[in-house]
């Protein structure tokens, strides 16, 4: 810092020199004429004025070398300057002493700038100015990924500044079946569409470009992954497939379990109602060759036969290919008709608590006809079947959490010991049980929605045993 001290070294260097010393005037408004300069003196000017105009040119030039897209800011450089620039403009000797510059440090407190980053005073050298914030330039970082930002733009989100894609990955919603941002409408607006229960948000174009939803839990195959596709054109996730039944032997357990927990509530059926896994096309023939009852569109999954009919049931369970389930070997049963009920038929495929749901719904439409209640209604006859499935249901789910064997499971946990999930698997299940309540719970339709409701309150408020006494007496739920 020579340059620096010769701005201040003029007096005692003047005097020998041959430089005269100034003086102060005498009266106001006489000027007293500059005294010569001596070669020497003359020679000593140009040299400094060389050091100035060297120094000026170091310090502006810092400019040069910043980055754009930021309001850079210096700290003493700029004070470091302007004082250069006074004193390159004046005349070599003053009339009056030069008042001196102290740089930060030297006792004369100059205004603190403290770095937003790292909580430090900031002493030299360049700054970041971001509102009314100072940041060293390595301390201005992204609050997410925690590496500096040095891009023209940038986000601010409170007082916390991000990369802007950094800002979009937090806050700009993706779609789970593409895996891309969900695009902005005409509006400007971000638009999508949510399972209601499992909060999957996607694209709202996925509803209409054929993406594949399992018919268990209604999720959409997201891309890089691929769904079980059945025979039947039917499509199951793998939670959905890691429970499936897909043969009537292997669901029979299941089937006497749920009748051991009618039997529980002293509801026990004593016919020995034939049970069949079928397929698709199986059970909308068996739905057209029925001359009464209401189905749930827009798919059923269960049947209480009435009439005599032949139906083509599964009987061996397929094996896997791929992502497919191939080779199912079914074959044609004659179903006479012995009784009120002739049989019930479930959809193959289907997680174990959807499957053991429907089991229980279509017992209770067998356990109705086989003790005479006739004539019910549809809000009737499907809502208190409803309700018999939701408790089931409910009965399973509870038994998950507590992770012992609930009564309608008891009589086949051995045969089941497979499908009871344990562990994570077991979390999943239980996940399922749950949607499938919610489902009930939640179904808008007036006889399956409607008519639960109704029922459940019934239940709630006078028991089972009292409502549906009440229903074979008025063909009504009490109030």
């Amino acid at each position: 810092m020579k340059w620096f001290g010769k701005i201040f070294n003029i007096g005692s260097s003047r005097g020998r020199g041959g430089g005269r010393h100034l003086q102060q005037p005498v009266e106001e408004n006489m000027v007293w004429p500059a005294p010569a300069r001596s070669l020497d003196d003359r020679a000593r000017s140009r040299k400094e004025e060389e050091d100035l105009d060297h120094a000026i040119a170091l310090s502006l030039g810092e400019n040069f070398k910043r980055p754009t897209g930021y309001r850079w800011r210096t700290g003493t450089d700029e004070d470091y300057a302007k004082a250069l620039q006074d004193r390159r403009f004046s005349s070599a000797h003053p009339p009056y002493a030069p008042v001196p510059f102290y740089p930060r440090g030297y006792g004369v407190p100059l205004h603190n700038r403290t770095c937003g980053g790292c909580n430090q005073e900031i002493l030299y050298g360049n700054c970041l100015g971001v509102g009314h914030s100072y940041f060293h330039p390595d301390c201005f970082r992204c609050h997410s990924c925690r590496y500096p930002i040095t891009e023209r733009e940038f986000s601010l989100s409170g007082k916390h500044p991000y990369h802007k894609s950094c800002f979009k990955e937090l806050t700009h919603p993706k779609c789970e079946v593409c895996h891309q941002y969900i695009p902005i409408n005409a509006a400007g607006l971000i638009e999508y569409r949510c399972h209601p229960y499992w909060n999957q948000k996607y694209c709202p174009s996925h509803e209409y470009d054929n993406t594949a939803r399992c018919c268990s839990c209604e999720r959409l195959e997201s891309r890089g992954e691929r769904y079980y596709r059945l025979e039947d054109g039917r499509i199951l996730c793998f939670e959905c497939m890691e429970s499936a039944i897909t043969d009537t032997g292997e669901c029979q357990p299941l089937y006497h379990s749920i009748r051991d927990y009618y039997e529980g509530m002293n509801m026990k059926i004593d016919q020995q109602v034939p049970m069949l896994l079928v397929g698709r096309e199986a059970l909308n023939e068996a739905i057209v060759g029925e001359k009464n009852g209401f189905h749930h569109l827009p798919e059923t999954r269960g049947l209480c036969l009435s009439e005599e009919q032949t139906v083509t049931s599964v009987y061996r369970w397929p094996r896997i290919g791929g992502h497919r389930l191939i080779s199912m070997r079914s074959q044609a049963q004659r179903l006479p008709r012995k009784c009120e009920v002739t049989a019930i038929l479930v959809l193959y495929g289907l997680p174990r608590l959807l499957t053991g749901a429907i089991l229980a719904h279509e017992l209770m439409h067998a356990w109705l006809r086989l003790k005479g209640y006739q004539n019910l209604s549809l809000e009737v006859e499907e809502g208190i079947c409803q309700v018999l499935s939701y408790m089931w249901l409910d009965a399973e789910v509870m038994s998950c959490a507590r992770t012992t064997p609930s009564t309608s499971s008891s009589a086949s946990s051995s045969s089941y010991s497979n499908s009871s999930k344990k562990g994570v698997k077991s979390l999943v299940e239980n996940k399922l049980g749950e949607f499938f309540m919610n489902q009930i719970a939640n179904d808008s339709s007036p006889a399956y929605g409607g008519g639960f409701r109704a029922a459940n309150q019934a239940v709630n408020k006078y028991g089972l045993r009292c409502t549906l006494e009440h229903i074979r007496l008025t063909g009504n739920f009490p109030l």
